[in-house]
């Protein structure tokens, strides 16, 4: 509707590799369904993705936090899972010493080569853990895994 408020997610992935999934909207019974989505476009167990509805802690008042259907949560749970996806792929090149456009998203983790070499393969768990400190950063790229999404239904 035109007289709401914008709407949001925020997708963050500890260092451990869990993540947990922001909303400005209410619970709507939707939040395993929602976690699915997260570990369908990121290759983890949807029981590593807690679902935290109305995230006022996140995001603030005055978001028009209600428990009407979203229609475009699901496309904005898309998109912020392929920023995700965006800077581990820059991040895996870095940690595999390979330049980022030729690595290939397979099984949940960024491989280069053939990936039969399991040196070769980063995970979202290894990439989440090398954002956090434990490797150095491409040029422009900061530390942490995490994205955020507004979108208007």
């Amino acid at each position: 509707m035109a007289d709401e408020a914008y709407r949001a997610v925020f997708l963050r992935v500890h260092p451990t590799g869990k993540m947990v999934l922001s909303l400005t909207i209410d619970s709507d019974g939707n939040e395993p369904r929602y976690a699915a989505l997260v570990a369908k476009e990121l290759g983890v167990p949807a029981l590593d993705v807690k679902v935290i509805p109305a995230d006022t802690a996140r995001f603030g008042v005055g978001h028009g936090f209600n428990t009407s259907p979203s229609e475009g949560i699901s496309g904005a749970i898309s998109s912020a899972g392929e920023k995700i996806r965006g800077k581990a792929r820059l991040l895996a090149g870095a940690a595999l010493d390979a330049s980022p456009e030729t690595l290939t998203w397979a099984n949940g983790a960024w491989v280069a080569g053939d990936g039969g070499d399991p040196a070769q393969v980063k995970t979202v768990e290894d990439i989440a853990l090398y954002a956090h400190g434990t490797g150095a950063l491409p040029p422009g790229v900061e530390g942490g895994l995490d994205a955020q999404t507004v979108y208007r239904d």
